[in-house]
């Protein structure tokens, strides 16, 4: 498969100002950054982009385009394509996990990042050894059942009761887009492999975690990058594992402020 087969869906908002990648995570899609566009598009121009599987991202039928290195490359290839020399970066969930890898590899192209809560990125130990029999399963019973998998899903955005009605409505509406053979590969070949964990103390680029505290969860990892990532700020904010919905407003005032330092 060509590169241009496989690059990534992705649209670009705002008018000025420097590209900042946004990307989502597992079973979401670009409606995930709905209620921060306008408000980061004031000083920034956000780049949405979809995870392969997802929403208009097209399925590679190679396994090996769903790996976490295949997505660093991806990123660049979209970079090179909008000729920036260098853009900042913001990942929530499994997208944290690719946008942490990208600029570990590529420092010299990020001026700062910004993550949200993310198990997978920071997951220490046997993660892949942990995850896989699951996502194993998962993968089996979307290639099996296909739509209906994608429909009884835990993830399924009408589950949730924390979203604002826009945001839900957009993310539901693109869930019904996504592939349900994409998204067993991306189980498959993407999460298992996402942890960056081992190699967050050499990041090199200003780092900002807007933390949701009400994710029970996500509480020991965001202590451990709290002490291992250089340099590191955190932000905290009273919401779950979608900050930057739960509390748009405050997300937003926060990576506005961090980012703004840099520009």
């Amino acid at each position: 498969m060509t590169r241009r087969e496989q690059l990534l869906y992705f649209e670009v908002h705002g008018q000025q100002g420097p590209y900042l990648l946004l990307v989502h995570g597992f079973l979401s899609s670009r409606a995930h950054w709905l209620l921060n566009l306008q408000a980061l598009g004031t000083s920034f121009r956000p780049v949405v982009i979809e995870l392969f599987g997802h929403a208009r991202s097209p399925t590679p039928d190679d396994a090996a385009a769903y790996s976490p290195d295949a997505y660093v490359e991806e990123f660049e290839a979209i970079r090179e394509l909008l000729g920036a020399d260098r853009w900042f970066v913001c990942g929530q969930s499994l997208g944290a996990a690719l946008t942490l890898r990208y600029s570990l590899d590529h420092p010299d192209r990020v001026t700062a990042q910004v993550f949200t809560n993310s198990n997978s990125a920071l997951a220490g130990g046997d993660w892949a050894k942990r995850v896989m029999p699951i996502m194993e399963a998962q993968a089996k019973q979307l290639e099996k059942d296909g739509r209906a998998a994608l429909d009884s899903h835990p993830f399924r955005p009408t589950r949730s009761r924390r979203l604002p009605h826009a945001a839900k409505e957009a993310l539901i509406a693109d869930y019904e887009l996504h592939n349900p053979v994409g998204i067993a590969r991306t189980a498959v070949h993407t999460i298992p492999y996402s942890s960056v964990r081992d190699r967050v103390a050499t990041n090199q680029v200003p780092t900002l975690l807007v933390a949701g505290d009400r994710e029970e969860g996500f509480r020991d990892q965001a202590r451990f990058a709290e002490q291992a990532i250089p340099g590191i700020s955190v932000a905290h904010l009273h919401t779950g594992h979608a900050v930057n919905i739960e509390d748009a407003p405050g997300f937003n005032a926060a990576v506005t402020d961090f980012f703004e330092q840099f520009s």
